[in-house]
């Protein structure tokens, strides 16, 4: 059989581009394989003032994402990128019947895991280039890559006030990935202009006030971060801002007026009902074995059993629901630490000192200082001494 005969540079990437429509991707478009000087130098800036907080990972390796020839193997060089974008914009999805489903979860989590989902489509296109003699390698938010810088020069969208890329196509609910080629590197086209102009929305809406003036997001601060990446107790002085989200907020992009014009116009991805409003007792009681059994193919997965229970028992304490009260007895008996812990946050916030002065005398340190402080901060607004002044005598 002959060899297939090899296309020019340009009726490559047209193609590419096309398969990529044709496989469920909503944009896609090319974008030189040259990281800008500005790029890797304000992400080297964000990173030595702090906000990646404790993702390290982060940190490792920070400076392949100014090179990314050190991410596709065996090529000396990388050309031009396929950055696409696929939308999970998502319209109300209704609670299902049965179990205890409270709180909020980010509309990229109603699906099952993105990345199983898009790889494979990632795959088909590498597969593809291959086929016309282009080493290629495909990434979804698991790479030393910078999708958004990516994105915008590819004329995806711009660079918003909330640190996402927007697209007047599809507003701020994008998932981004990429495709890094040796195909012949191409000067980038003029940047996607900025349509925020002076809205500031998204900066308003942010619930704790970690979106920066330089459209970066302080992940100390963010309830995304707080909700997936953070390990143990979160800072007592944050957890009122969780209000009820129980994983990831994404606030800012449903504010933005962009997505509000663009309206729930996901087409590839599917909203599962059980994710998008979980059984919130559905984190108790089981090892973590069988909750990976359950959530392993979600987002869910990644704060672990223990994570998502503490992030249930902080919703429960936030949102003061009667009917929520079985999540924080629950929470109060949870093998994990940082799950009893949590517990006397919420306890305090429901004022309730016969709760807290049961973990008083727990086995742990931290969560009989979470107790103790309970308590004081109770006293200190005379919740203690209002309670005690309606409880009857007990005297005859």
């Amino acid at each position: 059989m002959p060899s297939r005969a090899l296309p020019a540079p340009t009726r490559a990437a047209e193609h590419l581009r096309d398969l990529a429509l044709d496989l469920g991707f909503d944009v896609a478009g090319w974008a030189s394989g040259q990281v800008p000087r500005s790029a890797w130098q304000n992400y080297g800036e964000w990173l030595a003032s702090g906000r990646q907080a404790g993702m390290t990972y982060l940190e490792t390796g920070a400076w392949r994402r100014a090179d990314l020839s050190t991410s596709l193997h065996a090529a000396p060089r990388v050309g031009q990128v396929l950055a696409l974008g696929i939308s999970h914009a998502f319209g109300e999805v209704a609670v299902p019947a049965g179990g205890l489903r409270a709180g909020r979860v980010a509309r990229y989590a109603w699906t099952p895991d993105y990345h199983a989902q898009i790889e494979p489509l990632l795959e088909r296109l590498v597969s593809e280039a291959a086929s016309l003699g282009i080493r290629a390698r495909g990434y979804v938010d698991h790479g030393p890559i910078m999708e958004r810088d990516l994105g915008g020069r590819a004329f995806l969208g711009w660079h918003a006030k909330s640190g996402m890329l927007v697209s007047t196509e599809l507003g701020a609910f994008v998932t981004l990935a990429a495709v890094l080629t040796d195909l012949p590197d191409q000067p980038d086209e003029p940047a996607h202009p900025d349509r925020c102009g002076r809205c500031t929305r998204c900066i308003s809406a942010c619930p704790t006030g970690a979106i920066d003036p330089d459209r970066a997001i302080d992940a100390r601060k963010c309830v995304s971060y707080l909700t997936i990446e953070h390990r143990g107790p979160v800072d007592w002085a944050m957890r009122s801002g969780i209000g009820g989200w129980l994983l990831g907020c994404d606030v800012c992009c449903a504010v933005c007026p962009w997505s509000v014009k663009a309206g729930a116009v996901a087409r590839s991805l599917t909203p599962d009902p059980d994710l998008a409003h979980p059984d919130l007792l559905g984190f108790f009681g089981i090892s973590e074995r069988e909750f990976l059994r359950r959530y392993g193919n979600a987002a869910h997965a990644r704060p672990r059993r223990k994570g998502m229970a503490r992030n249930a028992v902080t919703v429960a304490g936030n949102l003061r629901e009667d009917r929520l009260r079985p999540v924080l007895d629950r929470g109060m008996v949870d093998p994990a630490w940082e799950v009893r812990e949590t517990a006397a946050y919420a306890l305090m916030r429901w004022e309730d000192v016969a709760g807290l002065d049961k973990l008083r005398r727990d086995s742990h340190p931290e969560v009989r200082a979470g107790a103790e402080r309970g308590l004081s901060e109770l006293g200190e607004n005379g919740a203690i001494a209002s309670r005690s002044a309606t409880r009857p005598d007990p005297t005859p």
